[in-house]
């Protein structure tokens, strides 16, 4: 009865094993969303483990009322849904600075500031080297400037990455 056990715990390691993706181990792309005013970010994703991976997004603004940029780094966990369909949950934070246009009369505003975020998502593995991906991204301001945030903010994004 024990060796009976011991195949089908072997048996059930080895489909979970063979059902799982492996996550390619570099992407670069970009984030397509509200990111607080930032628009469009430069996304890098690095594989740690299998299952895991770190994520980089740099967003910038320079318009005539603010310059601003922001830097997040995510730690994320990846898990199989179905072939090709992968969902994904991430913690981490970042920095950003804001500098806002100095008009007549007016004291200039803004400054650093530092972020809490967390992440969670569902993303596509296309046959060739493309990955699409949706995600959710609350973050809190932690520390410095919040005027620029409201020291919390929801960011719901499209990723289009390549994979390399």
């Amino acid at each position: 009865m024990k060796i009976f056990k011991l195949f089908a715990f072997a048996l059930c390691l080895i489909s979970i094993s063979a059902s799982a993706q492996e996550i390619s181990d570099h992407a670069l792309g970009l984030r397509l969303g509200d990111s607080d005013g930032f628009g469009a970010e430069i996304s890098y994703q690095k594989s740690l483990s299998r299952y895991t991976r770190l994520e980089f997004d740099l967003g910038w603004r320079d318009s005539r009322n603010y310059d601003a940029f922001k830097l997040a780094a995510l730690h994320q966990w990846v898990h199989n849904i179905d072939q090709g369909f992968n969902w994904y949950y991430g913690a981490g934070g970042g920095l950003g600075s804001v500098d806002f246009a100095q008009r007549p009369n007016d004291t200039p505003d803004g400054g650093l500031f530092i972020f809490a975020a967390g992440d969670i998502g569902i993303e596509y593995n296309f046959d060739f080297p493309l990955l699409l991906s949706l995600d959710f991204r609350p973050e809190i301001g932690v520390l410095g400037y919040d005027g620029f945030s409201d020291s919390f903010d929801f960011d719901i994004a499209l990723g289009i990455r390549y994979q390399f």
